[in-house]
């Protein structure tokens, strides 16, 4: 049976932990799935974020620790699985700048609007990115890209922020 929810309640700490345990495991497949997908444009750095939908539907299922207690998960597994150890500095920044923007706004709108929220995220993200990259390549020309991939990450924001709305509205009894 389908029923409009609004934060999830653990009855103990081992079903938490499972819970998340979960989260995480699907938050990585998708990012490991959506690595083997080719990106139709060929602008470097430009993905879909579709890992980005669990954070969106645990932000509003689930508490703010708990979304950031998966998302780290992820993104350390996800450096290691991509194999890369600059992938990391980009990922904790974007990542968790993001994460921040999208807890700021949904706790100034109430939760609502997660579509938002996912534009919001993707921008920071690639805010975040663009610094790291201007950090490690000490130059501010790095951040001409960012307008790029601000229209990029509108698109692709939207579209996560919308699943991840649509999703988050019932859950399974």
């Amino acid at each position: 049976m389908l029923t409009q929810d609004t934060k999830i309640a653990f009855r103990t700490k081992t079903q938490r932990l499972c819970v998340l345990a979960l989260m995480a495991t699907f938050s990585l497949i998708i990012f490991v799935v959506e690595s083997q997908i080719p990106v139709p444009i060929a602008i470097p750095g430009i993905k879909l974020g579709l890992a980005n939908v669990i954070t969106l539907f645990m932000l509003k299922r689930f508490s703010v620790k708990d979304t950031a207690y998966v998302l780290s998960v992820r993104i350390v597994l996800a450096s290691i699985f991509a194999g890369q150890g600059m992938y990391l500095a980009y990922s904790v920044a974007g990542g968790f700048l993001a994460f921040a923007a999208m807890v700021l706004f949904l706790k100034a709108s109430k939760g609502e609007n997660l579509w938002f929220a996912g534009v919001l995220g993707a921008i920071s993200h690639n805010l975040g990115q663009i610094l790291v990259a201007i950090f490690f390549f000490q130059t501010g020309y790095v951040a001409y890209y960012f307008v790029v991939l601000t229209f990029c990450g509108i698109v692709t924001g939207l579209f996560t922020g919308i699943t991840a709305q649509l999703a988050s509205k019932y859950r399974i009894k």
